[in-house]
């Protein structure tokens, strides 16, 4: 059985003008996990993130990780462990070069020069920026700073990634690259958590789904329990995915995203042409 690493109960936040961002918030993440933390704007997405990196308190409940109650814990003692990408990645970027860069997060930890240079040549190659490495990254495109901010926070080889919104204002080629490294991550045992309101995104790459609305949990469970036409999705601001909206209204179609209703759909034109033949 994985090793349950995050675990956040019965979280209560408010907010100092007194409206509660978080009512109850009670889930865990297991190692190894790709999980998908969304809802509208002002559900409680980030607030929870920054809940479980430290950044904020919160007014009741607690949150573990590895069994540790981290409420006495500081955003450095949780960088040890979790990576933490901001949406907009101007917000962490701060060196002359993307080496250094990259190489900030570990230097604080007091990595050894061995595992320094190690773990920044490691999170390059993972992020493909090896090139770039002399780069300024403030003249990179977006997508690329992402990826910056990315190698930034797996240099300090931690257990979980956490990302608000990675793909925001990024081109769909950009988007694509940056979930594959996600995926590629996960796979190397980086658990993820993603904060998004992209549909897409969720039905395609994560394997479980946690839905905020209003600051509750409404929803825990796979893409596939979450789009399958018995959670009432609208109500709580989300859309179903594009290729799933439109394969509903295809007879024997069920697609999930856009690769595989293409798919679906040439092995049902194929079909019917050896069927008329």
């Amino acid at each position: 059985m994985p090793e349950q690493l995050l675990t956040i109960h019965n979280i209560i936040y408010t907010y100092s003008s007194g409206k509660r961002a978080l009512d109850n918030v009670d889930f865990t993440v297991a190692a190894g996990e790709f999980v998908a933390l969304a809802g509208r704007n002002g559900s409680g997405k980030t607030t929870l993130t920054r809940l479980a990196m430290a950044l904020l308190k919160p007014a009741g409940g607690s949150i573990h990780f590895q069994g540790k109650n981290t409420v006495g814990m500081t955003p450095a003692d949780m960088a040890r462990s979790i990576g933490y990408v901001f949406q907009n990645p101007d917000r962490q970027i701060f060196r002359e070069t993307v080496l250094s860069e990259v190489a900030y997060g570990p230097e604080q930890l007091g990595f050894a020069p061995a595992a320094l240079n190690e773990s920044v040549t490691w999170a390059l190659t993972m992020t493909g920026l090896t090139d770039l490495a002399g780069s300024f990254p403030r003249t990179l495109s977006r997508g690329q700073k992402q990826k910056v901010a990315i190698a930034s926070a797996i240099a300090m080889r931690p257990q979980v990634l956490i990302l608000d919104e990675p793909t925001s204002g990024q081109d769909p080629w950009e988007a694509q690259s940056l979930m594959e490294l996600l995926t590629d991550l996960n796979k190397q045992g980086i658990t993820i958590i993603l904060v998004t309101h992209d549909m897409e995104l969720i039905a395609r790459y994560a394997a479980r789904a946690v839905v905020l609305e209003q600051g509750c949990k409404v929803f825990d469970g796979t893409p596939d329990e979450l789009f399958d036409g018995s959670q009432d999705i609208g109500a709580w601001g989300l859309m179903p995915p594009a290729a799933l909206a439109l394969s509903q209204q295809l007879t024997g179609v069920k697609a999930q995203s856009t690769e595989e209703l293409v798919n679906l759909l040439g092995l049902a034109i194929k079909r019917r042409r050896e069927h008329h033949a």
